[in-house]
């Protein structure tokens, strides 16, 4: 009785395959082109086992061989080293059935079939090798080759082999190809775009920014005439008295006193009068008007005032610094002499205009003291000339005295009638009184009520009438009170003129010069690197907002 064995796994087949025509089969079609696999030699092969009946293993030793196969197939090896593995397993003379079964057989017979060596040795080709296109043959047909570990050289000698019609590679394209290809085309296409932007940009920098800056480089190094410039510097000071303390007597440049002088005089020495002062005087348009001036800067033939006025704004620079009170004036012409010159007149323009505009400032001033001075005076002189009419109208020069002097007379002579009035009294209280005594006591008392009458007359006759002392006392009273106001105003007209005097005389204004103009040995205009690089930061400025714009509008009108 046959017990049959059991297995875990197991593979049933109908027939064994041939292993000669089988393996070189299999080997061709897993070889590529450029490495043709040699044919498989011939050898004895050991007879294969009858087939074996369904549901029965054929031997334990097929058994073995499967599970030695399923555990190479879970190494995870890759297809190339699977097709390397059957190329050394046929070099070495062994029939495989499978990529797996190569590698078995390779270890059985104890070769690492993915050693380098091993992988060297398959370049070189055995007998049978085919010639290059065009009928050349094999430069390794000739080298020697070991088979099957035989161990047997053998000399390869050239063959002549059919020629293998030309394999054209196909035009279908992969999904990872055909995605490969549309990237680099995209790449391309926006390399492409940006290196035509770039130019693009390239050409509009050349023509709006580095052309005009070479045009304006040319001529600021080239075509400008060189200007002479002369610089000076001035200040004005105020008179501040003579009565402050120190050496310079009150002569100290106050420039918050003369800050609105000095912007007056900048403003003139800037205006169209100063201009045509100067052209009158040494000749301002003609000098501009010089053939040999650069067409830019020279006026022409005829210059308007207009003209010649916007030349002369570019030309003379006049600064101001109101904490040192200093004024700065920079002249430039074709010629440093003229500069100079020019320098010099428009200096002397200025200190006239300090000294008008100093006089101006006295005149005003002492103007309304002088005639308050002036009316005062002639207002005492009216009153002392009525007050004398007055005296002279009553033939006296004292109205006041003449009637004091009556009432005095008037008073004694009251006072002696009193007493010969007690005197008479006396004596005619006698018994017996002296007749003689008492008629010269009542003749004398006679005599002082009638000069008393008289007396009393005159000083009525004074006191009234149309030409009385009283009225003309009283008019003279009020003519010396007059006179009197008048002499009080004129002395404080009197004192108001002098303080006005020396107000005036503090307001007296001096032009000083600090830097005396003197005529360039050098040009010092134009500067041309500087003006270069201002004209490439210009344009390019002028560029760079036009071309915001442009995007920026371009971008509100396509979204």
């Amino acid at each position: 009785m046959t017990t049959k064995p059991k297995a875990r796994k197991f593979r049933i087949k109908r027939n064994a395959p041939a292993l000669g025509s089988a393996a070189a089969a299999s080997a061709r079609d897993d070889e590529s082109q450029d490495a043709p696999a040699p044919p498989a030699r011939p050898q004895a092969q050991a007879k294969p086992n009858p087939p074996a009946q369904d549901g029965e293993v054929a031997s334990a030793k097929q058994v073995q061989s499967e599970n030695s196969i399923d555990a190479i197939r879970q190494e995870g090896l890759t297809g190339r080293q699977l097709r390397m593995a059957r190329r050394v397993a046929q070099k070495h003379g062994l029939a495989p059935t499978s990529d797996f079964d190569a590698v078995r057989l390779l270890r059985a017979k104890g070769i690492d079939p993915f050693q380098r060596s091993n992988m060297l040795e398959l370049v070189v080709p055995q007998a049978g090798a085919e010639q290059h296109e065009g009928g050349a043959p094999d430069a390794f047909a000739n080298l020697p080759a070991t088979t099957g570990g035989a161990g047997a050289a053998r000399n390869q000698l050239p063959q002549t082999v059919p020629v293998k019609p030309q394999q054209l590679p196909s035009t279908e394209l992969s999904p990872a190809e055909r995605r490969s290809q549309e990237i680099q085309n995209i790449q391309r296409d926006i390399a492409r775009r940006r290196r035509k932007k770039m130019g693009l940009l390239l050409v509009r920098l050349a023509f709006f920014v580095i052309l005009p800056t070479f045009i304006a480089g040319y001529y600021f190094y080239n075509i400008a005439t060189p200007m002479y410039a002369t610089k000076s510097e001035f200040l004005i000071i105020q008179n501040e008295g003579s009565g402050g303390a120190g050496p310079l007597g009150g002569l100290l440049p106050t420039q918050f006193a003369t800050n609105a002088d000095s912007i007056a005089v900048q403003g003139f020495l800037q205006s169209k009068d100063a201009m045509l002062r100067l052209d009158r005087d040494v000749g301002f348009k003609s000098h501009f008007t010089q053939d040999w001036i650069d067409p830019i800067q020279r006026l022409s033939d005829a210059p308007t005032n207009e003209e010649a006025y916007k030349t002369y704004k570019k030309n003379v620079k006049i600064g101001y610094d109101p904490t040192e009170g200093m004024i700065r004036m920079e002249v430039a012409a074709a010629d440093p002499q003229v500069s100079a010159e020019f320098s010099s007149q428009l200096i002397d323009y200025a200190e006239q205009r300090v000294n008008n505009l100093s006089a101006q400032k006295r005149d005003d001033q002492m103007r309304d003291a002088r005639e308050g001075f002036e009316r005062a005076e002639v207002e005492r002189r009216a009153a002392q000339e009525n007050l004398v009419r007055l005296q002279i109208q009553g033939s006296t020069l004292d109205p006041e005295g003449v009637i004091a002097s009556l009432r005095t007379q008037i008073g004694q002579l009251e006072t002696q009638i009193i007493e010969k009035e007690i005197e008479l009294a006396s004596l005619l209280n006698n018994a017996r009184p002296n007749q003689s005594r008492v008629d010269g006591a009542r003749g004398t008392l006679e005599i002082y009520k009638n000069q008393l009458a008289l007396l009393n007359n005159k000083m009525t006759d004074v006191s009234q009438g149309e030409n009385s002392l009283a009225e003309l006392a009283a008019n003279i009273q009020i003519a010396q009170a007059d006179l009197a106001a008048r002499d009080m105003m004129l002395q404080s007209a009197l004192q108001q003129m002098e303080q006005s005097r020396v107000e005036a005389s503090r307001q007296v204004r001096y032009l000083t010069v600090a830097v005396e103009p003197i005529a360039p040995e050098e040009p010092t205009y134009p500067r041309a690197f500087e003006n270069t690089i201002l004209a490439f930061l210009v344009f390019a400025g002028i560029y760079l907002m036009i071309s915001l714009t442009a995007s920026i509008l371009r971008e509100q009108v396509t979204s």
